[in-house]
């Protein structure tokens, strides 16, 4: 495996190596020196806080950036994401970090191309270094996540970093709750879909997503006042919280929608501590996804399927 595309079918030594990385990095601002490596940064989404942990990781770890723009690049033309990778590979980049749209983009590319592919956010479907940045993020609180209890509350149907920590804290023994709107419920995560008021008030992390409102194609008939009384987290519902629990979002946040605005930056609160968790978990995933792609390239195998 040499890209980092989904925490789903990732060894669990590699993810635990790369959590132990991340943790070193947060704590003592460690990491290696490199040759001078190129990585490009493709963003077909909007990004604020994926996008500029990425550029700081890659800069602290001293790679060359090249920032993709879709607005005034090729693609604008009609060429496909497909040629565009493969001129970042024929100019010398060795990774290429994407948010794109469409579920699965990767799949089209990941056998065909010799860079390293790293998945930023893939449509509904996967926010793998999101969901690694909030395992170092918990384990820095808990230690382990075996026996933890996890609600993720929100819009389940279109969040791909419901689906990506669903899985991933599924698999390392930790017992997920699920909650939110019926109309959003997503029966494909794992985990029980309870009331989200039984679902605070068991849980040791409770991580409120954003509603994706650029992937409905319907939207609830409720005011953002309505949404926050019904699926918020309230400042009643976070009296009855677990006394050690966190509270934790990927961000953007919308105050007093999903989350009220006193929780945001509160004593139990790690938003912001995910945001800088965020760095240093995507320069160890840089570091890995180019340290697995050095010796796994069978360029032969590269050309043929080309």
């Amino acid at each position: 495996m040499r890209h980092f595309l989904t925490l789903t079918d990732l060894p669990l030594d590699d993810l635990f190596s790369i959590i132990g990385r991340a943790e070193a990095i947060a704590k003592d601002k460690l990491y290696r020196e490199t040759q001078p490596v190129i990585v490009a940064n493709m963003f077909f989404e909007p990004s604020t806080r994926t996008r500029f942990s990425f550029e700081a990781a890659e800069k602290r770890l001293g790679y060359h950036v090249l920032n993709f723009s879709a607005d005034t690049s090729s693609t604008r033309k009609g060429e496909s994401l497909y040629d565009t990778i493969r001129t970042l590979e024929e100019v010398g980049t060795q990774a290429a970090i994407i948010r794109h749209p469409q579920d699965a983009y990767f799949e089209d590319l990941k056998n065909r191309v010799s860079l390293a592919l790293i998945n930023a956010g893939d449509g509904c479907n996967h926010h793998p270094t999101q969901a690694l940045l909030d395992l170092v993020t918990i384990q820095q609180e808990f230690i382990l996540f075996q026996g933890l209890t996890v609600a993720i509350i929100g819009d389940l149907r279109h969040s791909r970093v419901a689906r990506s920590n669903a899985e991933i804290l599924t698999r390392l023994g930790a017992k997920v709750l699920l909650s939110g709107p019926q109309a959003w419920r997503n029966d494909n995560l794992p985990g029980e879909f309870r009331p989200i008021d039984d679902a605070i008030s068991e849980a040791d992390v409770v991580m409120m997503l954003r509603i994706q409102h650029e992937r409905h194609d319907e939207t609830l008939p409720l005011s953002k006042e309505d949404y926050h009384r019904q699926f918020g987290l309230t400042l009643e519902r976070a009296e009855r919280m677990k006394p050690e629990s966190i509270i934790m979002h990927p961000a953007p946040f919308n105050r007093d929608v999903e989350i009220a605005d006193e929780l945001v930056e509160c004593s139990r609160s790690r938003i912001f501590k995910q945001i800088n968790n965020g760095v240093a978990a995507r320069m160890a995933v840089l570091e890995w996804a180019i340290e697995k792609n050095k010796g796994a390239i069978n360029y032969g195998d590269i050309i043929e399927k080309r």
